[in-house]
């Protein structure tokens, strides 16, 4: 067997970044660009108004009280000078008008019979957005490999795009073994399980901003087996769950090699998750996950997500570990790190993590109340109050909402 970080090592060796694609605005949220995108011209275009107020010359202020000689709302422009001791009525927004260099608000003015009169100090330059504060013609303002987020989309569609070049989301074939299985909507009847393993894989593919694409259930046959692994190579992933163990109808390992395919990996020392083989079939990573639904998860949390999230250019790969105060002892007998499953709350500005109850490979229910993965060493006990560092599952509670009771 080899450790979690070497199998990760030679996964993300054979995980090669995909191509481009060109995308509307609104649909490249969350995605990654795939090129620099720089400033056409300046913005804002010109200098601008920032409040609804007055516009004029800031010399012409120690006169006292300013002649109002116009309106200048937003959307439109004043090409003609504003004269000595006047001021223009302007709008947040408007450019301001030749021979302005200051704002008033209307609030800081007393206006009568068209005069208006300063009720506070007014600065040179207040309240002027000058011309490119923001962005300059030229500038750098999004950069290859920066995620889309919608302050991005934002700046983009300022700049006048209408689409965006993004790397490709990854496609990935995701394919369940063993005549055991049944599909949901099913009755369950003895010795069937209904197939959630590839509804929770998949979720997690859509999840990691990829694309699922359903093989379905692949009975206890080599030549079944093989040809629809050999449908999942259209993907440009495949992951199998089940079959990858060394049952007398464990075909999914034989299936890879007949069809070419060089398994680089077999086995990892963790629990759950031991029975985890990758492949490089055709040029196509495959990751043949084990047939527990909680080793199936926990295994694509550790090797899957990191691998398609930098196949579509994310410099971000991992979950967020944090530090945290262990509620109860947690004890590893084995000889595997044991990724416990545990619940992880924000109390008072302090992390503090409980492990969910019976840590059974095939028990799902540790996962739905789980949020976090605590990774404690062969022959280890951690008596409670221990601090101990949490691989973060969850995304809300990653951008530091933390979890609710329903949650729990």
């Amino acid at each position: 067997m080899i450790s979690i970080e070497e199998a990760r090592r030679i996964i993300l060796s054979h995980s090669q970044r995909l191509g481009a694609e060109e995308v509307p605005i609104l649909h490249s949220l969350g995605r990654i660009a795939a090129e620099d995108t720089f400033a056409p011209w300046d913005i804002p275009a010109a200098d601008h108004s920032a409040m609804d107020g007055y516009a004029f010359a800031h010399a012409d202020a120690a006169a006292g009280d300013l002649t109002i000689c116009g309106f200048l709302p937003a959307g439109e422009t004043r090409t003609e000078p504003v004269l000595t001791g006047c001021a223009v009525k302007i709008m947040t927004g408007a450019p301001l008008p030749p021979g302005c260099d200051t704002v008033v608000p209307q609030e800081d003015v007393e206006e009568s019979d068209g005069v208006i009169r300063f009720t506070g100090t007014v600065k040179k330059g207040d309240h002027v957005r000058c011309r490119g504060e923001d962005v300059t013609a030229g500038e750098r303002v999004i950069s290859t490999g920066a995620c889309l987020r919608p302050q991005e989309l934002g700046m983009l569609s300022s700049l006048g795009k209408t689409a965006v070049a993004v790397f490709r989301r990854v496609r990935v074939a995701v394919l369940s073994t063993g005549d055991e299985l049944i599909q949901p909507g099913s009755m369950p009847v003895p010795g069937k399980i209904i197939n959630s393993n590839s509804f929770s894989i998949a979720a997690q593919v859509l999840e990691a901003g990829g694309e699922p694409v359903m093989l379905g259930i692949a009975r206890d046959d080599r030549e079944i087996t093989r040809t629809k692994i050999l449908e999942g190579m259209q993907a440009d992933v495949l992951i199998t769950t089940g079959g990858v163990s060394v049952g007398d109808r464990d075909f999914v390992r034989e299936a890879l090699q007949e069809l070419g395919g060089e398994i680089l990996f077999w086995k990892v020392a963790m629990k759950p998750g031991k029975p985890v083989a990758f492949a490089m079939v055709r040029g196509k990573p495959v990751f043949a996950l084990p047939g527990n639904p909680v080793a199936a998860m926990v295994a694509f949390e550790q090797f899957v997500r990191p691998s398609l999230l930098k196949m579509m250019g994310h410099s971000r790969i991992f979950r967020p570990i944090v530090r945290g105060t262990l509620v109860e002892a947690a004890a590893n007998r084995g000889n595997r790190p044991h990724l416990v499953r545990c619940a992880v709350e924000l109390v008072e500005g302090c992390y503090v993590v409980s492990v969910t109850g019976n840590q059974s490979s095939a028990r799902l229910s540790s996962l739905t109340s789980c949020n976090g993965l605590l990774k404690l060493p062969p022959d280890s006990l951690l008596d409670a109050g221990a601090e101990v560092d949490v691989q973060l599952l969850d995304r809300h509670f990653e951008m530091g909402e933390g979890p609710s009771e329903a949650d729990r």
